[in-house]
């Protein structure tokens, strides 16, 4: 079952990779965790540093173990950046977690 998994995690970074084009290294990491994410926790953020400043929402991160990465504040690469965030989804026999992007 284990070997199945990672020959499944290995097919999908392929796709996904295949899909992005050419890319760095570091610019792309597959996550993968065998469980669905606990419910997300509902920060409250502080005001924004001023203007020109989006609100990316905390999330599970998988490390072996899931663990929750707080909110922070960023900002925006051009005024009407909006964030769009990431989310985990299911592939195959896991969860792959799919970045957020500024649109």
């Amino acid at each position: 079952m284990r070997h199945g998994f990672m020959a499944l995690a290995i097919a999908l970074a392929l796709a996904v990779g295949a899909l992005m084009g050419p890319t760095s290294a570091s610019a792309f990491t597959l996550i993968i965790a065998p469980a669905a994410p606990p419910a997300i926790i509902v920060e409250t953020a502080s005001p924004a540093p001023g203007p020109g400043w989006a609100w990316i929402a905390g999330r599970w991160d998988w490390r072996g173990h899931w663990v929750w990465v707080h909110g922070y504040w960023a900002r925006r690469p051009r005024p009407e950046a909006v964030w769009v965030g990431g989310n985990w989804v299911v592939r195959g026999g896991g969860w792959v977690w799919v970045e957020g992007h500024w649109r």
